[in-house]
Formats: structure tokens, C-alpha cells, sequence
């Protein structure tokens, strides 16, 4: 399933957008409105049991009576590290899915790096290190790095010309493309019309505020007990960041209630910057995102959305 905007094919449509932009709610009635289902891009969110602490709001996947499909979320147990390659490859799997039955895919998320490996084609697989290629390599300039890079046919990433290092990396990665053709992965060509959700800074930092002490009030900390009492460590829990990092913090009492709220507030604060910033480096990538007025009504967002569709 495809749609056309001036002659293009796009066979995917991405929502994202900061922490509590309200991605999840649009992007459901959108998927509502065009026979979509959602595959959601939130590294967190395929956890299962981190609910509140990840946002999984399931209300917003009910959309006038009507339950809207979504993929990758609750698919493994809290406490593995999930990886942006297995999430690359899940991706492409629901993605096929739900294209052979004539639907069209509604990838929804802020995390970056994950949006980002699917908009951009990462090809991540395990490549060994290449001593004696290294070897090799040490004794070259940048610039005469920069241009065996550039010899192969489609250079693994543009951002790997940043250092000396990365670009050996680089090189050896390609190097290995190139000696193991089998080894490349043969993931679906996507073209996709990208749609944003963002509110000023002053707007955003309220909603963050509004929704933790709404999430808190809600059973957050008891979530995050039940998760340490079911055998997830601490260790564990902290790694997860945010919410899980804080909570935990707070139940070993390293922290008191306030001094918990406020660092979360914080942290999450910051958070939504570092998601923004992300968003902005795709852009300077060359990565076209249609932003919406997050302020706008959730009926004025999909008439904008069904009319960046049709032009």
C-alpha cells in the first residue's frame, strides 16, 4: 500500500516528535483515517510491565470505538537490552506485514536513533575488527581517508567522515561489505512523507511537568516496585534511564520523594532538548519533516496531515 504526493511513491508515513508532544493520539487517528497500522519507534516501549514509566498510553490506540493496530510494543521481558538492530530488523518484519495486507505502516516515536535507522537505511550488522586493514589505513591522511570512503558505492554514513577513527571504521565496514556480499541486509526501500508534532518550549516543558506528576499520581512508583520485586535489578532499571532511573533511585533511598521529582523533572526536561536536537541534525541530513503546531486541535493536525498526503 502506497500513496502519491507530486508524483512520489511513499509507502510509510513517520510521526515524531518530542516526549509528551501527543505523537501517540495523532498518529492513532490518523492511522484511523487511512486504514494504518502503527509500528511504534520507542526503545522503551517494547518492554513489558514499564508502562507508565514509558508512556504507553493504550486509550490512544482507540479511536472512535475503533482498536487501531500497533506493533513492537510489550514484545520482550524487562531486563534485556534490546538493541537498535533487533528493533531495525522487527521494523521491517511488521513493515512487511502489514503492506501485504494492503495497509499502510505509521511508524510513531521520539526515539531518534531508531527513526533514524529506518529513514535512512542504516545497515547494521556485526562487523569484525580488520588489524591489518587498520595498519594500512594509519598511515593515510584524512583527506586521502575521506576519499577511499568516498570510492565505495553507497558510503555506510555521511556523519563517519567526523574523525580519523570513525573513518577507518567506516572504510572497514565497507571493506567487509564489499569482500562478504552475502553479509548485506536486504531491508525494504523506504520512502516516507515524515510529520512532526512540536509545541514552543515554554508549552512543552508544562506538559512534561503536568503529565509526571499525573503518571506519579497514577502508580508510577509502585510500577517501578513491582519490576524490582519480580527480580529486575536495580542495576538494571537505572540503565533504563528516566523514570526507571530515578523511581529506583528513590526506593533504594538515595533520594527523597522531592529530591526524586525534581531531578526526573529535570532529566526529562532535558530529555525532550536532546530529542529536538536529534530531530534537527535529520533535518540538516537533508531529511524533510513536516512540523505541526502541537497547540493545533487533534481534527485541525489530521486535515493538515491528510492534505500533506494529497498535494
Amino acid at each position: 500500500m502506497s500513496f502519491t504526493k507530486k508524483g512520489t511513491r511513499y509507502n510509510l508515513i513517520t510521526v515524531l516528535g518530542p516526549t509528551a508532544s501527543g505523537k501517540t493520539r495523532f498518529a492513532a487517528h490518523l492511522a484511523g483515517k487511512i486504514n494504518g497500522e502503527i509500528i511504534s519507534g520507542d526503545s522503551r516501549q517494547v518492554y513489558q510491565g514499564m508502562n507508565l514509566g514509558t508512556g504507553k498510553d493504550y486509550s490512544d490506540y482507540k479511536v472512535n470505538g475503533k482498536n487501531i493496530p500497533y506493533h513492537l510494543v510489550d514484545i520482550t521481558k524487562p531486563g534485556y537490552k534490546y538493541s537498535v538492530y533487533e528493533f531495525q530488523q522487527d521494523f521491517c518484519k511488521a513493515f512487511r506485514e502489514i503492506t501485504n495486507r494492503k495497509k499502510i505502516p505509521v511508524l510513531c516515536g521520539g526515539s531518534g536513533m531508531y527513526v533514524d535507522s529506518v529513514l535512512q537505511g542504516y545497515r547494521l550488522i556485526y562487523v569484525p575488527v580488520n588489524p591489518d586493514l587498520r595498519k594500512q589505513l594509519e598511515k593515510e591522511s584524512m583527506s586521502s581517508l575521506t576519499k577511499i570512503l568516498a570510492s565505495f558505492k553507497k558510503p555506510h554514513n555521511v556523519t563517519d567522515t567526523s574523525s580519523r577513527e570513525r573513518l577507518i571504521r567506516a572504510i572497514e565496514i565497507e571493506t567487509y561489505y564489499k569482500q562478504h556480499p552475502e553479509a548485506e541486509t536486504k531491508n525494504p526501500e523506504i520512502n516516507s512523507l515524515i510529520i512532526g508534532i512540536r509545541f514552543d518550549r515554554e508549552d512543552r516543558r508544562k506538559r512534561i511537568t503536568e503529565r509526571l506528576k499525573d503518571r506519579l499520581k497514577n502508580g508510577m512508583v509502585e510500577e517501578v516496585e513491582s519490576l524490582m520485586n519480580s527480580g529486575v535489578s536495580s542495576e538494571t532499571l537505572i540503565y533504563y534511564g528516566l523514570e526507571y532511573k530515578y523511581i529506583t533511585l528513590y526506593l533504594l533511598q538515595k533520594l527523597s520523594r522531592e529530591e526524586m521529582f525534581t531531578k526526573l523533572e529535570t532529566a526529562i526536561h532535558q530529555f525532550a532538548k536532546r530529542q529536538m536536537t536529534w530531530f534537527r541534525g535529520m533535518e540538516r541530513k537533508g531529511v524533510k519533516i513536516h512540523w505541526l503546531d502541537g497547540r493545533l486541535p487533534i481534527e485541525g493536525k489530521i486535515e493538515r496531515a491528510l492534505r500533506l498526503m494529497r498535494t
